[in-house]
């Protein structure tokens, strides 16, 4: 029998028509104009003091961060990163916010990853929906399928560089100190979306603190 080659079709576009609905009636949610994928962004939805203490728990996680596909070139992903505590009491009230926000359950998310970026230091071009066709995929399917939402928030301003950059789309997203961005990784009728492409530019200046979460189509684990 042949595989489906994105057998979380029907539930990414369920996922994704929820939140959609959900956020676009909030109305601390702006819209960013862009009509080939669904991308949001929340200003100040963590306070100066919460980046802060964010940041200090980065710092005792980063380590040289890894990628799903190996076939990538060397130096594709120079940060460094790390799973912060998700026993920490801190960290389960950030996820609690973003989970109301979103009204996705806490138990879909993957644990929330802190990156670090010092000067030169990027994140090249790539796509958080995962390849159904890479051998990877035999593992995550079990573990909660398909990456639904990517929620990022920035934890400083950076001096200079820094930026996510969505080249298909021709926007480019400076850091903001505790600005939540907010993308549907798949197109509204559940396709995982090519025009997601995104990169961490390169750091020139200062460093880059950045938490991201990951939602997927059913409970993760």
């Amino acid at each position: 029998m042949k595989t489906a080659a994105n057998p979380d079709k029907s539930a990414l576009a369920k996922v994704g028509a929820a939140v959609r609905k959900r956020i676009e009636a909030d109305p601390s949610v702006y819209k960013v104009p862009v009509g080939q994928a669904d991308i949001y962004a929340v200003s100040d939805f963590l306070s100066k003091e919460e980046c802060q203490h964010l940041a200090g728990l980065v710092d005792d996680v980063a380590k040289p961060s890894q990628i799903f596909e190996e076939v990538y070139q060397h130096n594709y992903r120079t940060s460094y990163s790390g799973d912060v505590d998700q026993n920490d009491s801190f960290i389960r009230m950030v996820e609690r916010r973003l989970g109301d926000l979103l009204g996705l359950e806490l138990s879909w998310g993957e644990s929330v990853q802190g990156q670090r970026y010092y000067p030169g230091q990027e994140f090249k071009e790539h796509c958080d929906w995962f390849d159904t066709q890479s051998e990877y995929w035999k593992e995550e399917v079990r573990r909660g399928g398909q990456r639904s939402w990517t929620a990022m928030v920035f934890l400083n301003n950076v001096e200079e560089g820094g930026s996510t950059a969505f080249p298909q789309l021709g926007i480019d997203i400076p850091p903001q100190q505790g600005a939540l961005l907010l993308w549907n990784n798949a197109d509204p009728d559940g396709v995982p979306n090519g025009d997601t492409l995104h990169a961490a530019q390169p750091v020139v200046r200062g460093a880059k603190y950045v938490i991201t979460k990951w939602f997927r189509t059913r409970p993760w684990n």
